[in-house]
């Protein structure tokens, strides 16, 4: 099996590392210090679980489409930034001769509909998304450490494909020793992490402070409630659904174990606001505007938490 990966930050490695324990031959997909130090050191899973070490001869790693052999993957992962999408899609389309006839691509990013792009050149049997809540985080440019785990990766389709021929995928990353499984409702899945990173991740990197610290401030407080209820108001009129059936009912868990079970984590959003790098507010909060707007939703304090990211944002 042949897998390009696109993406070489930590959750690129870690899947990489994973699918690669299970004897899949890997490409990476990397650019610039991150290409040369996984040519010079190979890559590294470290953190939770196995620990797994594979030398630069034993991963491919190109740094444009023109170097990639002809009909040769049978799935690409996308574990880039959700910034690089539209540029990675149109790329890999204008590139399909590397594919095999019927390769899949499979989307392990933050955010809600990351799949769209690829639709627009890709048909929805062959583009999948993926709900990643394990934490990867990268200590050095070729390494993946594993830092939190609470539930498997999920695998499915947002067009309401089957995607149970992604199953040899799904196992090959459990037998690395993280959970892996597929799933027929990963809108629920997608929509459950979008309520917890759009409460807590523009408005943690806005204040400069981890998650826990937002749940001890009566305003913050307050507006991430009003965030968690336009969102619960979005995803009713878009037909969509998710594991909770009222507001409440996702804050009870919100307060009493998700933010206290991630307290000390600073947000991807904040992370990249501090290296002054575009962040992923249009897959999250942005999304949920757009799908709010265009429904007819009030999505008033998401649309000030979005401009406010903006804001920071145009200082770059």
């Amino acid at each position: 099996m042949n897998i390009l990966v696109i993406g070489a930050g930590a959750v690129g490695l870690g899947i990489a590392s994973s699918v690669l324990s299970q004897n899949a031959k890997v490409s990476i997909f990397a650019r610039g210090e991150t290409a040369k130090a996984i040519k010079e050191n190979g890559i590294k899973r470290t953190g939770l679980f196995t620990h797994y070490s594979f030398t630069k001869d034993e991963i491919d790693v190109y740094e444009s489409y023109d170097e990639m052999p002809k009909n040769h993957f049978d799935y690409v992962f996308i574990t880039s930034k959700t910034t690089a999408n539209d540029d990675i899609s149109k790329r890999l389309n204008e590139n399909r001769e590397i594919l095999k006839e019927n390769a899949k691509i499979i989307i392990f990013q933050n955010g809600f509909g990351n799949d769209e792009p690829y639709l627009r050149y890709f048909t929805a049997k062959e583009v999948y998304s993926a709900r990643v809540i394990t934490g990867f985080t990268r200590p050095e440019r070729h390494i993946s450490e594993v830092t939190v785990y609470t539930e498997p990766i999920l695998i499915g389709s947002l067009q309401g494909e089957d995607p149970s021929h992604l199953q040899e995928i799904a196992d090959m990353i459990t037998a690395s020793g993280i959970n892996c499984e597929l799933t027929g409702e990963v809108d629920k899945y997608l929509w459950a992490k979008m309520l917890y990173n759009c409460a807590l991740n523009p408005l943690g990197a806005i204040l400069d402070v981890n998650y826990g610290k937002l749940t001890e401030n009566e305003y913050t407080i307050e507006l991430m409630n009003r965030i968690i209820d336009e969102i619960f108001e979005v995803i009713k009129a878009s037909g969509y659904s998710t594991l909770w059936n009222t507001p409440d009912e996702y804050r009870d868990l919100f307060y009493s174990k998700l933010v206290p079970d991630t307290y000390n984590h600073y947000s991807s959003t904040h992370q990249d606001i501090q290296r002054k790098i575009p962040t992923e507010i249009d897959s999250l909060t942005g999304k949920v505007i757009q799908l709010g707007e265009a429904n007819n939703i009030d999505v008033n304090t998401n649309k000030i938490i979005y401009d406010l990211i903006k804001a920071i944002e145009s200082t770059f």
